[in-house]
């Protein structure tokens, strides 16, 4: 009898001309796409739209309720299946948590190349979306999916908040600490994993960190003295700061050497594992970051590492900055650290890493 050889499924990030929030749509491009198109008159429900390129939308729907939207999918981040359902859903959650706002339901978006990967492969997406939703304590109740080249996969997100906690990424104020939740590094790793230079410990922690659900947002937005919050994802560190300070026209001296890494990124990055969106979002805002003496192109680099489900990053009270940590090592996130200082506002230079 004839033995017929089934084709091997090819690797997932071998689908993905970029992978995770890497594939995002550069700053300066977005913001010029945006820029052109019509602007809308919002009614006065809408707490938040798009003014400060913020988290999700915010719609009042009465006095101690209003809803939180958001959407976002993308490529494969990692091979595995499972792992990457996990990782793009918790990434479209994490919004709704950095709006101050707790989960209560998700839609799912898939694109698939229904010719090119098994039904099981596919099933396995969606079971790792859902898995990281039940972590959140929400269910997927439905969706919308499409044959496509590339393997797409990500949530529409749904939440809850009360219409005075509502977190904006723009109320940032001179004095503020900033503090951020979770290490960098996932584009380094994931630029050595498609190389096939990431070791088992390393794609391990790559992800423990891209699978935590960023769950002190809601808490974080009742204390007072957090005046803004946001998730580092696609642009960067250095983008998604340059964010939260235009919004509250502010500066910022960051402390480079006091941002947390994953372990054996920086080792990784020297090595030339650096994502092409890195040099993106350099270019998209790197005119308003001053880079002391003592920082390096590696350093660069990392600034502008897409981070795929990144950190809460948050700008508070000097007064608050024990209690925002706490907070923090409560949840389990334990290299939240203080990173810098906002300041005012001075010539084009509106951050200074040090």
């Amino acid at each position: 009898m004839n033995v017929i050889d089934t084709p091997a499924e090819p690797r997932l990030t071998s689908l993905s001309h970029g992978g995770g929030c890497g594939c995002k749509i550069a700053p300066a491009v977005l913001s010029e796409i945006l820029r052109e198109t019509t602007a809308m008159t919002l009614p006065a429900e809408i707490l938040v739209g798009n003014e400060t390129a913020d988290d999700a939308a915010v719609y009042r729907l009465n006095d101690d309720q209003a809803l939180v939207a958001t959407t976002d999918f993308f490529m494969p981040i990692v091979d595995d299946p499972y792992d990457f359902g996990r990782i793009a859903a918790t990434n479209a959650i994490s919004d709704i948590y950095a709006m101050g706002a707790r989960p209560i339901m998700a839609l799912a978006l898939v694109g698939m190349p229904i010719n090119v990967l098994s039904k099981q492969t596919i099933g396995r997406i969606l079971e790792g979306g859902v898995s990281a939703a039940r972590a959140a304590g929400i269910p997927v109740v439905g969706g919308h999916s499409i044959d496509s080249v590339e393997a797409i996969y990500g949530l529409v997100a749904l939440g809850l908040v009360h219409p005075d906690l509502v977190k904006k990424n723009a109320g940032a104020r001179v004095g503020d600490r900033l503090v951020l939740g979770k290490p960098l590094g996932a584009g380094v790793m994931s630029a050595a994993l498609k190389a096939g230079a990431l070791d088992d410990a390393g794609y391990a922690r790559m992800i423990a960190t891209t699978t935590q659900l960023n769950t002190p947002g809601p808490e974080l937005a009742e204390i007072d003295g957090v005046h803004a919050l946001t998730d580092v994802t696609g642009f960067g560190l250095g983008g998604h700061l340059l964010e939260m300070l235009r919004g509250g026209d502010c500066g910022a001296r960051l402390d480079w050497r006091a941002v947390p890494m994953m372990p054996g990124v920086p080792e990784l990055a020297a090595q030339g594992f650096i994502t092409g969106a890195s040099g993106r979002n350099w270019a998209s805002y790197g005119a308003e970051i001053a880079l002391s003496a003592e920082r390096t192109e590696l350093d660069r680099a990392l600034l502008t590492d897409p981070q795929t489900s990144g950190g809460l990053m948050v700008s508070c009270a000097p007064e608050r900055v024990e209690t925002v940590l706490e907070l923090f090592r409560r949840h389990g996130f334990a290299s939240a650290a203080v990173i810098g200082e906002v300041g005012q506002a001075e010539g084009q230079h509106r951050v200074t890493v040090i």
